[in-house]
């Protein structure tokens, strides 16, 4: 007689829950979805355009026309978008210098002296709370048209999320490592070189990126009221003129600018400054094989080859 020997049945794949196909696996990619927005929005523009609810309503083909216009001198004003955007772009990269650099001292001091978080408290959230059109008009009053007021105004818009932000980061600093490298005798200088330094930097990125946010903002609007030249002048040139293609077209220059900087500047700088770090991608990579490892390291009845103490957990 022969011995007859019945095979376990095979399981199935494990399917995985977040596995979707179709439309929805489709708009859920990345690309998609980052291209899905300005299309929705461009969409939206036509129809409201189409409305004609208003005769001042600029239409996007006029707004794209004006741009490249401007992108090729053609342009009314008395100055060119080159030299405009380079005037503010000088003024705005002097007020985030002196923001981030006395920010991060003053963050630094209250985060770690009470006594220093005391005395500037009370100031940085009255900046805090100081809307940027009170600076502009304020700063405009005393200084004039000129470099001081557009250039203080990014200064006090930017310098109140820097110093809040160096503050809580100093903070939230592991006090448990501290205590385990003074237990070991480490130096203060590497202590703060690879303990302090690191834990801050997310924060100080967060500073950076509020704070030239920020500081844009107030700088465009002391340059509406307080200067004859500039980004935040240019769109006042052209309101006057009763042009809404032209104020919408300077929107989107700064709207390619912001862009351009957290593409290009900011993430690579993030990039670069945390690659020590692992990815999302990579996080995810690891947890499918150790998902796939204990998969594998069930028997075709379902009897777990695991070790006990695993299978209790």
């Amino acid at each position: 007689m022969t011995a007859v020997t019945e095979q376990a049945p095979q399981q199935p794949a494990p399917v995985k829950k977040d596995e979707e196909t179709g439309l929805v696996a489709f708009l859920k990619k990345p690309i998609v979805a980052r291209l899905l927005f300005p299309a929705l929005f461009l969409a939206l523009w036509l129809f409201v355009d189409g409305l004609e609810i208003s005769k001042v309503f600029p239409a996007p083909d006029r707004v794209a026309q004006f741009m490249w216009d401007e992108l090729r001198l053609e342009t009314l004003a008395r100055t060119n978008l080159y030299e405009t955007l380079g005037l503010s772009l000088v003024r705005l990269f002097s007020g985030f210098a002196v923001s981030m650099v006395v920010g991060t001292a003053i963050g630094l001091g209250m985060g770690l002296s009470k006594s220093v978080d005391a005395f500037f408290h009370d100031w940085v959230m009255a900046i805090l709370a100081m809307p940027a059109l009170v600076w502009a008009l304020f700063l405009g009053l005393v200084f004039g048209f000129g470099h001081t007021g557009p250039v203080l105004a990014t200064i006090l818009a930017g310098i109140p999320f820097v110093i809040i932000n160096v503050r809580e980061g100093v903070r939230n600093t592991p006090r448990d490592l501290f205590d385990m490298a003074s237990a070991f005798g480490v130096p203060r200088n590497r202590m703060t070189r690879h303990l302090l330094i690191p834990s801050l930097m997310p924060f100080m990125f967060a500073a950076a990126r509020y704070g030239f946010s920020v500081g844009w903002k107030g700088l465009v609007l002391a340059e509406v009221f307080a200067s004859d030249r500039g980004m935040g002048w240019m769109i006042k040139f052209w309101y006057d003129a009763h042009r809404s293609f032209a104020v919408v077209g300077y929107a989107f220059f700064f709207v390619v600018f912001a862009f351009f900087l957290e593409k290009f500047v900011f993430d690579k700088i993030y990039e670069r400054t945390f690659r020590w770090r692992p990815s999302a991608g990579a996080i995810e990579l690891v947890e499918e094989e150790v998902q796939e490892h204990f998969i594998d390291a069930l028997d075709p009845e379902g009897a777990s080859t695991l070790p006990e103490q695993l299978r209790e957990d």
